[in-house]
């Protein structure tokens, strides 16, 4: 969904539109995927997991989205194109529904 989302709006509106949804896709990709790789080696150790780290991974996870946003809108300055980043996150966000639609999720 991420790459979907970046080609569309870099096809629709331009570079700097693709550029802005990368960062959106990005933002919530990057801090979920050290979420799930810290819970993958957790989950190989005997007596690792627990619900602690389950939720403070979350925290984490949650943090990161929100301080990456922040930079993103910090540094991007002008270049940002809002609908554009806000797409990229939305689709990311949501592209486990597509999954569950057509069968691939449990």
């Amino acid at each position: 969904m991420a790459v979907l989302a970046t080609v569309g709006a870099w096809v629709i509106a331009g570079t700097s539109a693709g550029l802005s949804a990368l960062v959106g896709a990005g933002a919530y990709l990057v801090p979920n995927t050290l979420f799930a790789l810290r819970l993958l080696l957790d989950s190989n150790r005997p007596g690792r997991t627990n619900p602690f780290t389950f939720f403070l991974g979350e925290a984490f996870k949650l943090a990161a989205t929100v301080l990456l946003l922040w930079l993103a809108v910090r540094l991007g300055g002008d270049a940002i194109v809002w609908p554009a980043m806000l797409i990229g996150l939305i689709c990311t966000l949501k592209g486990y529904v597509l999954l569950l639609m057509f069968g691939k999720l449990s």
